[in-house]
């Protein structure tokens, strides 16, 4: 089963889940961990208050994103587990 991560705006790209963190009402305890007192705190409470802000930050990572070049072939590997190196 499914479940949004946020339950206002489900079907919406926003900002809420940020203003959720403030709220401390996320559905997972590892996003919570963006907003506990750490040095994230202060980019939770920019992108809670300000949509453009967050879209706009979103778009540049996405764009940064798009320049990394994965591994292929023999060059790189499909790991069984994350946490090791096969």
């Amino acid at each position: 089963m499914l479940e949004p991560l946020d339950h206002q705006t489900p079907t919406h790209f926003d900002n809420l889940y940020f203003k959720n963190l403030l709220a401390k009402k996320v559905l997972l305890h590892s996003d919570q961990e963006l907003f506990n007192g750490s040095s994230t705190d202060n980019l939770v409470k920019k992108y809670a208050t300000d949509n453009a802000k967050f879209f706009k930050a979103f778009a540049k990572g996405m764009v940064k994103m798009s320049s990394i070049k994965p591994l292929t072939g023999s060059n790189g590997q499909i790991r069984t587990n994350c946490r090791k190196i096969n």
